[in-house]
């Protein structure tokens, strides 16, 4: 049986230290705030996640792109030269077109190497929820998972990954045409946050909207409490955009509710922070469906 690699891209939001315990390949990422461009590399070499949060408070405007073809040809290729199989696990095509970027690499290798073998799936998921998916498809490969396995396993279970966040500023979210200025405007004034999340096509929904912080993060936890199979077995993953304390509330809620066997918690980073700015709490965790 030939040996594989899994790879995945920055907005997974996993660490330099998980990617390393993992044995897993992280492709970084463009992002771009006020005409600058920075790679959101997972060790946060050129900006941190604190920083670039604070860069948004103070007013800076930030885009990101997507990972091209050419880029993936650069980290599939050599895998497939070392006689490598390649499991790529990508961030939702609803909200970038870099898996379809996957794709076209995929087929150009295959094409040239008569014993390619690389896998693409679309996690359908965003951040540290698809952190969580990669963090469990590691797990499974090294319980001895052949690449066939793992890629059916990924394709029945991704769906049942819940993906529950909330964000602290309406206005990013209309930015990105979550909501609309009126609603954004209004939705501040009388201290509203929406309730997210991911739906089955990958893309971000509101679902829910309740007045004052400390609800919206309970609402989170409500859910999971609505959804969750097998929180015994589970490893809980919960993201946030430069807000620690809130958390920490989160995962309070959880412990005192559920013995889950952990619960990691890991910054949002520029990519989707970009999307969904500072003050963001996102909750992961396998359930009964989306």
């Amino acid at each position: 049986m030939r040996d594989y690699v899994i790879v995945t891209d920055g907005t997974a939001d996993l660490t330099q230290e998980m990617i390393e315990k993992l044995g897993i390949i992280s492709i970084p990422m463009d992002f771009e705030v006020e005409g600058k461009t920075y790679v959101h590399y997972p060790d946060a070499r050129e900006l941190s996640a604190h920083d670039f949060y604070d860069m948004l408070r103070q007013g800076s405007k930030s885009v990101t792109s997507l990972i091209n073809a050419e880029t993936f040809l650069t980290v599939f290729e050599p895998l497939v030269k070392e006689g490598k199989d390649v499991l790529y696990i990508a961030f939702s095509s609803a909200l970038s077109g870099t898996y379809n970027s996957s794709l076209i690499a995929k087929e150009e290798l295959e094409e040239k190497y008569s014993d390619a073998n690389i896998k693409c799936i679309d996690s359908r998921c965003a951040s540290v929820g698809e952190g969580l998916l990669v963090y469990t498809a590691a797990g499974l490969k090294n319980e001895g998972y052949t690449i066939e396995e793992l890629y059916a396993w990924l394709e029945k279970n991704t769906l049942q990954l819940c993906h529950w966040f909330t964000v602290d500023d309406l206005f990013h979210l209309k930015r990105g045409g979550r909501v609309s200025a009126l609603s954004a405007g209004i939705g501040t004034a009388l201290n509203i946050k929406p309730v997210l999340h991911v739906d089955n096509e990958g893309r971000l929904i509101p679902m829910e909207k309740v007045r004052g912080r400390k609800k919206s993060i309970q609402a989170l936890f409500e859910h999971m409490e609505a959804a969750v199979t097998n929180a015994e077995d589970q490893v809980i993953f919960i993201g946030h955009g430069d807000a620690a304390e809130d958390a920490e509330y989160l995962a309070e809620l959880v412990k005192e509710k559920f013995p889950v066997k952990d619960i990691i918690i890991n910054y949002i980073g520029p990519v989707i922070g970009t999307h969904s700015g500072p003050g963001t709490i996102a909750l992961f965790f396998f359930g009964s469906g989306r």
